[in-house]
């Protein structure tokens, strides 16, 4: 049965330290966006505390939506021997390379190529729950792809990707990474 807890345990902290991935969801004016994220771009640095790197993708909508609604829900889910599904609820907010604080957070985390906001949440409830209808499945690999494919674009090359696919939500609302071009 699901439990609720005011922060992160210190076994849930192990929990999200052993993920290989997470799930990440916001809402803004528009559609409401969730995102699976992985590659190491995740940490829980405190009890009520998650810092983790928004990688460039095909979308740009967590920090849009973190700046007209701070409200973030952030999920694991295991797929291996032991189910559990681990939510922390809270509010968050985005920097962009050039702001105040990028490079704080962003020294928590590996360095990774793409990476184009950080974003701070504040817990405010976690909630466990069973799981056991979750399939059990196993990582094989992390995927590569975007790590070599942001590589071999560049530091030129992301700004023209920023530029051209990155600077308005699904809903055309302005995502903020032009201040960054």
């Amino acid at each position: 049965m699901g439990k609720r807890f005011d922060s992160l345990q210190p076994d849930h902290l192990i929990f999200i330290a052993a993920q290989p991935m997470f799930f990440v969801a916001t809402t803004g004016a528009g559609r409401i966006n969730l995102s699976p994220k992985g590659m190491d771009s995740l940490r829980a640095t405190g009890p009520n505390r998650l810092v983790w790197l928004n990688l460039t993708g095909s979308g740009n909508e967590t920090a849009p939506h973190l700046a007209d609604d701070p409200r973030m829900t952030v999920m694991w889910c295991s797929f291996g021997q032991r189910p559990l599904i681990l939510r922390a609820y809270g509010t968050a907010r985005a920097l962009h390379r050039g702001d105040a604080g990028w490079a704080a957070l962003a020294a928590l985390l590996p360095d990774q190529p793409g990476a184009r906001q950080v974003v701070e949440m504040t817990v405010d409830l976690v909630q466990s729950s069973c799981g056991y209808a979750v399939p059990m499945m196993e990582m094989t690999a992390e995927r590569p792809v975007l790590r070599d494919w942001a590589i071999g674009k560049g530091p030129e090359g992301l700004a023209t990707y920023w530029a051209e696919r990155n600077t308005l939500t699904i809903d055309g609302e302005p995502t903020g990474i032009e201040a960054n071009l």
